[in-house]
């Protein structure tokens, strides 16, 4: 990388990081700050309120990616985190349940992912964006991890309106970075392979692999959001631990789960064993949700059951993007992951309100069950997916001048040793290949690249 796509990749990443640290930070304490509440009847509202996010989220992720290509990256991006800080200290000053709800849905509508990905998109070449992305990814997984730990202790020292408070806090500080660090892109294009093309969404939507994959991150997601409605009040129960001790739960498991996901990762994608991998990190997230189903009168057991959910969660996180990479088409990738992070969101809202309105009928046993029967439709659906190629993705810059026939130059390209596709779209002047992990012949590719100029 050079440096001005050092800079993007680091600052951009930076800036996702802060924004995903307020949406994490209070994912642990959330639940028992909003019974406290005026309103708060029953964990129906208390989810909706947890969930309320996500749906606003889905709805406005993709529509306002593709207005970033009409009016520009950092508006959408400014507009974005003006919004989400709103809702933050909107949420920060509720007394009830229904204005903690609305600062939720504002915080949702500031959907910027799609446009910050386009945004690195536009200031780095082809070659180096996969590292770019895979640095917001792992921004992505840290903050996760250390919001599990620092939302109780946070809330021990400055409460949990105080989070939302310092949440829009560091809403503004992201403005002010995009404003000061990331470099304005010299010119703005549309990037199959980090946006979405209204004109894919069909093609994308009835593959049947790919629907699979929607369907894993909507069920993980929702499992998780349940989760959280329930487990910190199992942990006062059963433990008598107060909100602001929970952090030592979630540290040892997190830290475990991050561990045992480093070599399973590597396995899979080393050996081509991907779909082993993944098939048995959704098995042991089945068992994990089935064990609390049927075990949260223990302390111990609790931990335990959340040490395997970590793990499983994590391989999982880790994997289901990987996926989509290789079995997107390679001039959908972008549409591919666009579909993919709404069913994300869509699981947020879902799991959550499902979550609060079980829990409320049926205590935590009705929302593990629910979890369960999620995990087991999946790891159902999963013994029939087709185990991944192990390939990855590359794209090459097309010359501004060339003027040939991308057909052609497609074909030439998909018969180079070890290229298993390619697609050349001169809308983008990228010519996206997936190709072998093992061995490719790169000199042949970049020999007929380098002809096009």
């Amino acid at each position: 990388m050079n440096a001005t796509e050092l800079r993007a990749s680091l600052g951009l990443s930076g800036i996702y990081a802060l924004r995903m640290l307020g949406m994490f930070l209070i994912l642990p304490v959330f639940a028992l700050y909003a019974q406290t509440l005026d309103g708060a009847q029953n964990h129906t509202l208390i989810g909706i309120a947890l969930g309320s996010y996500g749906l606003t989220q889905a709805l406005l992720q993709l529509p306002l990616g593709m207005l970033s290509d009409k009016i520009g990256r950092k508006k959408v991006i400014y507009g974005g985190l003006l919004l989400f800080a709103l809702g933050s200290f909107v949420a920060a000053g509720a007394h009830d349940i229904a204005t903690l709800t609305v600062g939720r849905v504002i915080q949702g509508a500031g959907a910027i992912s799609a446009a910050i990905t386009a945004l690195l998109a536009d200031l780095t070449r082809e070659e180096n964006r996969t590292k770019a992305m895979a640095m917001i990814g792992m921004s992505i997984g840290t903050t996760f991890a250390a919001s599990l730990v620092l939302g109780p202790l946070l809330a021990k020292y400055i409460g949990v309106n105080g989070i939302f408070a310092l949440t829009g806090a560091l809403s503004l500080a992201a403005l002010i970075g995009v404003w000061l660090i990331i470099p304005d892109p010299v010119s703005s294009r549309f990037h199959s392979d980090t946006e979405a093309n209204a004109k894919r969404l069909p093609a994308v939507l009835k593959d049947p692999q790919l629907l699979q994959l929607n369907y894993g991150i909507f069920a993980l997601h929702a499992a998780q959001m349940a989760m959280f409605v329930t487990i910190p009040f199992a942990l006062i129960k059963t433990a008598h631990l107060d909100k602001t001790q929970h952090w030592q739960v979630y540290l040892p498991v997190t830290v475990i789960g991050f561990l045992l996901m480093v070599p399973a990762i590597i396995y899979g994608e080393k050996k081509a064993r991907l779909k082993q991998v993944f098939v048995g990190a959704i098995a042991l997230m089945a068992a994990a949700q089935l064990g609390m189903a049927m075990a949260l009168d223990s302390f111990w057991q609790i931990v335990s059951w959340l040490g395997l959910y970590f793990i499983a969660f994590n391989i999982l996180e880790a994997t289901l993007p990987s996926l989509i990479s290789k079995i997107a088409p390679a001039d959908a990738k972008g549409t591919a992951i666009g579909v993919y992070n709404t069913a994300q969101s869509l699981g947020l809202f879902l799991g959550a309100a499902l979550g609060g309105w079980l829990y409320t009928r049926f205590g935590p046993t009705g929302v593990f069950g629910f979890t369960s029967l999620l995990m087991l439709s999946w790891l159902l659906w999963s013994l029939a997916m087709r185990p991944p190629m192990p390939v990855r993705s590359v794209m090459f810059h097309i010359g501004e001048d060339w003027r040939g026939d991308a057909g052609d130059l497609s074909r030439q390209l998909a018969a180079v040793a070890g290229v298993h596709e390619a697609v050349v779209v001169l809308a983008d002047r990228v010519a996206y290949l997936k190709v072998s992990q093992q061995q490719w012949d790169e000199a042949a590719v970049q020999g007929l690249i380098g002809a096009t100029f």
